[in-house]
């Protein structure tokens, strides 16, 4: 397809990036840890490191990961909330020349089982409160060493032992275990700042992390994604940053997990390119305590899903905070719905920008302009080095204003699925296309709207209906928190539409909700059934479950 995007790119925005500047991960860290040492890199509950700290210790817990005997190449599982010691442990690991598998803190036995027998990790770093899943299935896995920590370790000596005690033994969020051998972290720092960090050539081919997704619908896979995706996907990001963005004096908020790829690129490494300051939230479920630190600096940016920012819009005291100094939202991970964009806008005066990407392309692959004035529906622009295609079910492109799936060719676009070539054969195409698996539509400007994933197409009278439409019309009724929209069999239609709705409005009715459906929508799309609840279920990184409520979970 003719690059027609590139006409509508911000002014000193490049139609290509250069690769060839950085050899791997390990190389931006290290440039960023010298020339920005004295900044801070990043905060959790009011403790800061900075570039300098990061340095030490994830040179620290490098050598001391290489003392195991752990080799180029080799799997380190990093199972941690938002806290200090995720980037010492990703950093550490990345320069002692490791493949970093992230995992979900919150998994069952079960799924951390699937996860750690399939990309053979050797080793793992995990949060105590989290311990007694591991010791569930650790026999029936390959690690060999297990290194625990508690949530303050890496703050000073008083917070540390007071914030640890409140955890374990006030609050009770540590539940028993007993892993025998298992390595305190703080003892591995400190064997490992005993040793000498080996220099390990790597290059754009070398395997960074083996980033798992598709959890909720079968079997997780391991996307491999190699220091050349991620340099790619840094450079392609900072690129379009550059339009509104300062090196060093940016301070993103990191609301959303570290483990997912959306957090991990945009705020953990992309702002580590820049210099910039994260502040990581270990719990943002806790609106309160989220909103109370929110309010206690200043930041540039901020990065989320489309329940996120609408998490914070109804939470108390959120519209009193000061957004002065705000510059960038950016919302990913899934759609992000009008209502919530046009109240974000109304309450601190920014723009919600809508990016899209996958795990698959590291991920970002399409961002709107970060100085477009108001939420425009559409997913943006493929961002530089990167192709966009609109195909139909028989891998033929369409045109302008067709709708097929979208599909992505770039730098940033996976290898594969680790041990999986008939899974990888399925989503990539003969000329180097990742199938998405979302139905676009792309205009005569370049920018293209997602009208939905494939598989959650309801089909009513042979008519094709996109949830999403159905969502963001139902969102737009002042008396909607949240809704998701489903097909359910139907003996007339084959299928027919369903809303699941959380209230604003104690008073809601369904009658007034279809009523609102009638005015913006077709009779076909209009929903037959609805349903009232008082959340809606969601992944760990918020987003909506459609596939529980086709089911009736």
């Amino acid at each position: 397809m003719e690059k027609i995007w590139l006409k509508e790119y911000p002014p000193g925005i490049p139609a290509e990036i250069d690769l060839s500047e950085f050899a791997s991960l390990k190389d931006i860290l290290e440039k960023s840890c010298r020339q920005f040492a004295e900044l801070p890199a990043y905060s959790n509950m009011g403790v800061t490191l900075r570039y300098r700290d990061i340095d030490r210790l994830s040179r620290d817990f490098g050598a001391y990961l290489q003392g195991l005997g752990l080799g180029k190449g080799d799997r380190v599982a990093i199972m941690l909330p938002n806290t200090l010691q995720y980037p010492v442990a990703l950093f550490g690991a990345l320069r002692a020349g490791l493949t970093v598998a992230n995992v979900n803190p919150l998994y069952t036995p079960r799924e951390l089982e699937h996860q750690l027998v399939d990309s053979g990790a050797a080793a793992i770093v995990i949060i105590e409160n989290f311990a007694h899943t591991l010791q569930k299935v650790l026999d029936k896995t390959a690690v060999k060493t297990v290194i625990t920590t508690q949530l303050g370790d890496l703050f000073p000596i008083p917070k540390r032992w007071l914030v640890n005690v409140v955890v374990k033994y006030v609050k009770k969020m540590v539940p028993a275990w007993n892993i025998p051998g298992a390595v305190p972290f703080r003892r591995a720092l400190g064997e490992g700042a005993a040793r000498t960090l080996m220099d390990v050539p790597l290059g754009h081919g070398d395997l960074a992390f083996l980033q798992y997704t598709g959890g909720t619908t079968g079997l997780a896979k391991g996307a491999m994604l190699t220091h050349g995706n991620l340099v790619a996907n840094l450079q392609q990001a900072s690129a379009w940053l550059s339009a509104i963005s300062k090196p060093t004096e940016e301070t993103v908020i990191t609301a959303l997990p570290l483990y997912h790829i959306f957090s991990l690129t945009a705020n953990c490494l992309t702002f580590m390119k820049l210099g910039g300051h994260n502040i990581l939230i270990t719990n943002p479920r806790d609106m309160t305590g989220f909103v109370k630190e929110l309010g206690k600096v200043k930041f540039t940016a901020i990065t989320g899903v489309n329940t996120l920012f609408n998490g914070l819009l109804h939470a108390p005291g959120f519209d009193r905070l000061d957004f002065s100094t705000l510059k960038i939202t950016m919302g990913g991970g899934m759609a992000v719905q009008r209502a919530v964009a046009e109240n974000w806008r109304k309450v601190t005066g920014k723009p919600l920008i809508e990016a899209y990407g996958l795990t698959e392309t590291s991920p970002a692959a399409c961002i709107n302009p970060l100085d477009l004035s108001d939420h425009n529906g559409s997913i943006g622009l493929p961002i530089p080095s990167t192709e966009l295609s609109i195909r139909d079910d028989e891998d033929r492109e369409l045109g302008i204003g067709e709708k097929g799936e979208l599909c992505i060719r770039g730098p940033q676009v996976m290898q594969g699925y680790w041990n999986r070539p008939e899974e990888t054969a399925k989503v990539m195409t003969s000329d180097g296309y990742l199938r998405t698996g979302d139905i676009g539509i792309m205009d005569e400007r370049g920018y293209t709207r997602i009208v939905d994933r494939k598989k959650d197409i309801i089909l009513v009278s042979g008519f094709n209906v996109y949830p999403n439409e159905i969502e963001d019309v139902v969102a737009l009724h002042p008396g909607v928190r949240e809704a998701a929209a489903v097909g359910i069999p139907d003996e007339k239609s084959g299928e027919a539409v369903k809303i699941v709705v959380v209230k604003k409005d104690p008073a809601l009715t369904a009658e007034a909700l279809i009523a609102h459906c009638r005015q913006h929508l077709t009779s076909y799309k209009v929903p037959r059934h609805v349903e009232f609840r008082t959340e809606l279920p969601k992944t760990n990184v918020g987003k909506i479950l459609r596939r529980l409520l086709r089911e009736g979970a």
